[in-house]
Parts: C-alpha cells; sequence; structure tokens
C-alpha cells in the first residue's frame, strides 16, 4: 500500500513503536510492551492465542483479557497491523502501507513492500474517476509447488 498523504513517521521498530505509544499518550505498560517486543522478535503475522501462548512460554504474567485489550488498542491507534481473516484476526508489526503474499499451503502471511509504476495508479485514477492516496496489493501462491 502506498501512502501519498502527510502521515506520521513510519513505524519501523520496537523504538518507533512505543515512541508512537507515547506520543498518543498511551500509557507503556508493562503487558503492552510484552506484546510489542513479541511482534518484533516475531516479525510475522499471529493470533492473540499465539501471542498469549507465546507470552505465557516465555513466562510473561498476562491474561487472556489483557492481549485482547491491549491488540484492540495498539490496532485501533495503527502502532500494529490487524488483518481480518475468515479464521480470525492476525496482528503484525508493520504499520504502515504494505502489500501481503498469501502462502496457501503454508497459511502464512508475509509482508512485502510494492511500489506500483506512476502510470499505472494514473490509469486507475483515469478509470475510475478516484484520485488513489493508498494501495495494497494480495498475492496468493504456494511455497512448496504441487
Amino acid at each position: 500500500m502506498q501512502n501519498q498523504s502527510i502521515s506520521p513517521k513510519p513505524i519501523r521498530s520496537l523504538e518507533d513503536a512505543l515512541e508512537r505509544c507515547q506520543l498518543l499518550g498511551m500509557r507503556v505498560s508493562r503487558q503492552r510492551r510484552f506484546i510489542l517486543e513479541l511482534l518484533w522478535q516475531a516479525n510475522e503475522h499471529l493470533s492473540a492465542r499465539e501471542i498469549y501462548d507465546r507470552l505465557s512460554q516465555q513466562g510473561k504474567d498476562i491474561g487472556h483479557t489483557s492481549v485482547y485489550q491491549n491488540l484492540e488498542a495498539l490496532s485501533t491507534q495503527g502502532i500494529i497491523e490487524c488483518i481480518e481473516r475468515c479464521d480470525g484476526r492476525l496482528y503484525g508489526n508493520i504499520s504502515d502501507s504494505h502489500s501481503h503474499v498469501n502462502c496457501i499451503d503454508t497459511n502464512q502471511l508475509l509482508d512485502i513492500h510494492i511500489e506500483l509504476p506512476e502510470e499505472l495508479i494514473c490509469y486507475v485514477e483515469q478509470t475510475t474517476g478516484v484520485r488513489i492516496t493508498e494501495y495494497s496489493i494480495n498475492f496468493y501462491g504456494y511455497r512448496h509447488p504441487q
């Protein structure tokens, strides 16, 4: 997804995420920090249950409700990504505009930054009459061809 409007500095690291929380007046609680640290360490899309399980395995003291509430707050504020899928929500650490590769055989969701040629964006705008400000592309394929 490409964003051509003025927006805050993209969140590219754990430090950026923590800074954004503070700028937005969000308390950086121990539980919130646990979740953000895990998302940056894992560097993959995880469900709330997977986040809870991994934090529990690490010996972090956090409840189910706290995980869900913090994920909701962080994604609502644009600090983390929330993707709605038919099998539930997945959370990732990249919050700025980007696209995804959906791996059908492994059920992985991979982040990728794609910039479309300006001519293509102009064509879409001319064809639809809509000024494009952002975009996201979803690719689908197999990691292990059948």
